[in-house]
């Protein structure tokens, strides 16, 4: 059986979309992992706000070992994350969509595999495809669906954090191929992959990356412009929701590879 989860990134922390509500906590071998477990349409969606209810989690205090093997004991199949990211370039402008097909780590203090030779061993698993091509064309064709301004493809490149890059360091960056700043999407989508979990992100242009432009980068920047298009994030997740309720099989995990796949 096939089961969709959301992870809300900065901004959003509400699944609007569910009824009969129920948070609560699940345990894993790297922790506690807390969720929010809601019905559509007589179906259960799981929900988890990746920085917590109140965004009190910074990024790289995230577990995200304890929350992808949560969502693996619970069963999910796929995941969609949103993410707030900075734009390396000009030509995006603040509340575009991005949907990411590719990434660099540039993070450097992170537990970022379950194949660490304890629980699971040691195994490699392929990243050539970090996001599933099957449902970034699914929510491609809803945002279009909503004249939601969506580009296909870009590279997110993730920083450590919590504190935004300099200039030198994004400089840097463009030169790497990098299309977004983030701070949240590695480990968690090759975590997902270990998993044997279908997942994409969502990301949102929040503000321009350190020396893109002449602007101070500020968090409130960050929360506003996800507060002023958040409906937008809302009425996409609600449109896949639809999909999932009326064509689940489209959520199956059977099309990434699944050579080395952890078992719960």
């Amino acid at each position: 059986m096939n089961k969709l989860a959301f992870i809300g990134g900065s901004g959003i922390y509400d699944p609007k979309i569910l009824e009969k509500i129920e948070q609560k906590k699940i345990e894993t071998p790297y922790g506690i992992s807390y969720y929010t477990s809601g019905i559509y349409k007589n179906k259960e969606i799981i929900f988890m706000a990746r920085h917590g209810n109140k965004h009190t989690v910074p990024p790289h205090k995230i577990n995200y070992r304890a929350n992808i093997y949560a969502l693996k004991i619970l069963g999910v199949t796929t995941i969609i994350a949103t993410s707030a990211v900075g734009s390396l370039t000009l030509k995006y402008k603040l509340g575009d969509f991005i949907l990411i097909n590719q990434f660099i780590d540039m993070t450097k203090m992170r537990e970022n595999t379950f194949f660490d030779g304890i629980l699971h061993g040691v195994a490699h698993v392929d990243m050539t495809e970090p996001y599933s091509p099957e449902i970034r064309e699914l929510i491609l064709k809803e945002a279009n669906k909503l004249n939601i301004t969506i580009h296909n493809g870009g590279t997110y490149i993730c920083t450590e954090g919590p504190r935004f890059e300099t200039p030198a360091e994004i400089k840097m960056f463009k030169k790497f191929g990098a299309t977004v700043v983030g701070m949240t999407n590695v480990p968690e989508c090759q975590l997902a992959r270990e998993a044997g979990i279908a997942y994409v992100t969502i990301c949102m242009i929040t503000n321009f990356a350190a020396g893109v432009s002449k602007n101070i980068i500020t968090q409130d920047e960050v929360f506003e412009c996800m507060k002023k298009n958040s409906i937008k994030f809302q009425n996409i997740l609600k449109n896949i929701a639809d999909i999932y309720i009326e064509n689940p099989e489209k959520f199956t995990n059977k099309n990434i590879p699944r050579a080395e796949v952890i078992k719960v």
